[in-house]
């Protein structure tokens, strides 16, 4: 585990190893569950995978905000090919986010759980610059912004 892991609050405690094999897929492997890997050729409906994908990333959470990266609005894009390759972009609170080398890394780890996803690219962007209007009113809710 990196230090940047370990700063943001990351591999403290037994819930560390379960965490871990969660990114690795082993603790959905383990529990029976689905865990996403290449299709073989073109999916039915590519569409069909943008509210599995938008619900693993509702799973990824800021380790400084207590509301997941979707409601936050982070997440600017999610392109999903026929073949059920995923391309994400992405951004962040600020640029000097001290999670910016693990977020990306998180977001594709949480795609790539979803059953039928192939291929998973993030790509951190800055623009638009991320504001506190790009959040779901719960998560405004959350924060006491509403």
């Amino acid at each position: 585990m990196n230090r940047l892991a370990r700063f943001a609050g990351f591999g403290s405690g037994d819930q560390a190893q379960v965490d871990r094999d969660d990114v690795r897929g082993e603790g959905a492997a383990a529990m029976g569950g689905e865990f996403g890997g290449a299709t073989a050729g073109a999916l039915d409906d590519p569409e069909a995978l943008r509210e599995p994908i938008i619900a693993a990333l509702r799973n990824v959470h800021d380790p400084e905000i207590p509301v997941n990266i979707y409601d936050l609005g982070l997440i600017y894009r999610i392109d999903i090919a026929d073949n059920g390759n995923v391309d994400v972009d992405m951004t962040l609170t600020a640029p000097a986010c001290p999670v910016a080398g693990m977020m990306p890394v998180m977001v594709k780890d949480a795609v790539k759980t979803v059953d039928g996803v192939g291929e998973v690219e993030v790509e951190l962007v800055w623009d638009p610059p991320w504001s506190p209007e790009t959040m779901s009113d719960e998560a405004k809710l959350t924060l006491g912004m509403l």
